[in-house]
C-alpha cells in the first residue's frame, strides 16, 4: 500500500469524522434544547463536550497534517487558488468551532444549574441560537471543503 493511500483514507476518514460527528452531535443538541427540559440538556450537552474531545479534535488536527502531506506526495504547489481557498474555509470553520465548543460547555453549565427548577432560562436558548449560527457558518464551509477536496478545481 501506497503512502499516498494511506495519508488519503486517514484524510477522508478524518473528514467523514470531523462531519458526520459535528452533524450528529448539532442534531442531538437541538433536540435537546427544543424539550426545554433541563435534566435532558443537561446530559446531551455533556455528551457532545465528550464527542468532541474524542471524535472531533483528533479529527480536526489529523485534517491538515494529512492535507499537507497530500500535497506534497502530489507535488502540488502552495501558492494556488486552490489552497488559499482551503486555508480560509478551514479556517472559517476552525474560527467558528472554537466558540462552539465553548458555548456548549457554558450550555452543559446551565442546564445542570437549571435542574432542579425544571426550565431552561432565556440565557440557554440566546446560547443556542448564537451556538446554531456558528454551526451553520462551519457546516456550510466545510461542504464547500468537501466540494474542494474531491474536485480540485484548478490543479491536476
Amino acid at each position: 500500500m501506497s503512502t499516498y493511500l494511506v495519508l488519503k483514507l486517514v484524510h477522508v476518514l478524518s473528514a467523514a469524522i470531523l462531519f458526520g460527528t459535528g452533524l450528529g452531535t448539532a442534531f442531538f443538541m437541538y433536540r435537546a434544547a427544543q424539550s426545554g427540559n433541563p435534566s435532558t440538556a443537561h446530559a446531551t450537552a455533556n455528551s457532545v463536550v465528550m464527542a468532541d474531545w474524542i471524535f472531533t479534535t483528533p479529527a480536526v488536527v489529523m485534517q491538515p497534517i494529512t492535507g499537507l502531506l497530500l500535497m506534497l506526495e502530489l507535488g502540488y504547489g502552495f501558492d494556488s487558488l486552490w489552497f488559499f481557498s482551503v486555508v480560509v474555509l478551514y479556517a472559517v470553520a476552525g474560527g467558528c468551532w472554537i466558540p462552539v465548543v465553548y458555548i456548549q460547555y457554558r450550555l452543559r453549565n446551565l442546564a445542570a444549574k437549571h435542574e432542579a427548577s425544571g426550565y431552561l432560562p432565556a440565557n440557554f436558548y440566546r446560547l443556542t441560537r448564537t451556538w446554531t449560527i456558528l454551526g451553520v457558518v462551519a457546516f456550510s464551509a466545510v461542504l464547500v471543503l468537501f466540494f474542494l477536496m474531491i474536485f480540485r478545481p484548478g490543479l491536476a
